[in-house]
């Protein structure tokens, strides 16, 4: 059975965990090189814990972590499910209930950006009725320097 709930600041550590290693899987060799060198362990470790409040976490029965969703706004902003948890119906839950969360806001519709070279996680959203809006230049800030990742919008109405 998982669990699906707000994040506390005792989850986020894990959450640090999990975040840097499905990022890496996720972007490594789509992103620019020096982005991929700045997302650090440390690094994820030192963003995570402001994002509790904005976090939603997927716990098993034995506390294990599976996955986590972050939302800013009308934006998904992050979904990620460990390696284990993967195709067992935790990232749609989590996607199901960051849509949920930005309805509840007060949003018509929702939004997220998806390097484009990540083709498991566009085909994810897509089957899940995502629309790709096209190219979306996503601009990032990692140690201390600014990158542009190569996405694509993808939206849903809520």
């Amino acid at each position: 059975m998982t669990t699906i709930r707000p994040a506390e600041p005792a989850d986020m550590a894990p959450v640090a965990d999990l975040w840097h290693e499905g990022w890496h899987d996720g972007h490594a060799g789509h992103v620019p090189d020096g982005l991929t060198a700045a997302r650090t362990l440390a690094a994820f470790h030192e963003r995570t814990p402001a994002r509790v409040d904005d976090t939603t976490v997927a716990v098993a029965d034995d506390g294990t972590l599976l996955g986590f969703a972050m939302v800013a706004g009308d934006e998904v902003e992050q979904v990620f499910v460990s390696r284990a948890a993967r195709g067992t119906g935790v990232a749609a839950t989590l996607l199901a209930d960051a849509v949920a969360r930005i309805a509840a806001a007060g949003h018509r519709s929702a939004w997220l950006a998806v390097v484009a070279g990540n083709a498991r996680a566009r085909r994810f959203y897509e089957k899940h009725g995502w629309s790709d809006e096209g190219d979306l230049p996503y601009e990032v800030t990692a140690g201390g320097e600014r990158f542009v990742s190569p996405c694509r919008r993808y939206a849903t109405d809520v």
